[in-house]
């Protein structure tokens, strides 16, 4: 075992007791029963699951506006094509705060907060 310890870098070191630390407070926790509970409401679940689609629909429709502004500043879509993809884009954004509004969700409910990497949108 001291030999191991000898082979390791400070960070492995630091690495392997975290790992323990970790497992030891989960096998506590899982016998314990103190754990997160899971959410079993039907009425929850549905929430939840339109809060991520829509999500996911507002982060494409965000990327689609995008695309269409880089589009029309670099000259590639005619005045009939700017003004079609605005309309649809606009009644677009009005379907998505009906959805949004149905499931009872703020507009801050669409910006998932995803840890480390940063909001959604």
């Amino acid at each position: 075992m001291i030999s191991d310890l000898d082979s390791m870098t400070t960070e492995e070191i630091l690495e392997s007791d975290l790992d323990r630390a970790l497992r030891e407070q989960q096998a506590r926790t899982v016998k314990s029963g103190d754990g997160p509970k899971i959410e079993i409401d039907p009425e929850n679940v549905r929430r939840g699951l339109g809060q991520l689609v829509l999500t996911v629909v507002k982060l494409l429709h965000e990327l689609m506006e995008r695309q269409a502004l880089r589009r029309a500043e670099a000259g590639t879509l005619t005045e009939a094509e700017i003004e079609a993809v605005g309309r649809t884009l606009m009644l677009q954004a009005d379907e998505i705060d009906e959805l949004r509004e149905h499931f009872g969700l703020d507009p801050e409910d669409l910006n998932l907060d995803l840890g480390p990497l940063g909001k959604v949108l």
